[in-house]
């Protein structure tokens, strides 16, 4: 099949946003299964260190109340899943997706992360660095 001009479909990359990687804080900083809050870029983003090489970065702020209170959530896993539970209305969300286990409308904004150096880095939209 021939594709005219008009059937010719967007260029996904176009549309991606660039990701660059911001330092966060040194893994030494935090302590195994607690959250921490990081601004990076103007950006509320909670850290959760599960183990040396298991870093996740998730929004701060809560979906379903918009309060910024996730690093404050309970650890836990579902299945070998590991997981966050909201500190206010107890929405359990998927560390690695974002995933709402108990509200599907719900979804909670993921970050990569990386360690460089000992340092953690959470790569972040250029769109938050213009913000800055």
């Amino acid at each position: 099949m021939t594709m005219t001009t008009a059937e010719t479909r967007p260029n996904a990359s176009a549309t991606r946003p660039t990701l660059v990687w911001e330092r966060a804080c040194a893994v030494s900083d935090l302590e195994p299964s607690w959250g921490e809050a990081a601004l990076i870029r103007r950006k509320q983003i909670a850290l959760f260190l599960l183990s040396p090489t298991e870093i996740y970065a998730v929004d701060h702020r809560d979906p379903h109340t918009e309060a910024n209170v996730m690093a404050r959530g309970i650890v836990g896993s579902k299945g070998d899943r590991p997981t966050i539970a909201s500190p206010l209305h107890k929405e359990v969300y998927d560390l690695g997706t974002g995933e709402c286990f108990t509200n599907p409308t719900l979804v909670l904004h993921t970050y990569d992360t990386r360690v460089v150096g000992g340092y953690i880095e959470v790569a972040v939209e250029t769109g938050l660095l213009e913000a800055a």
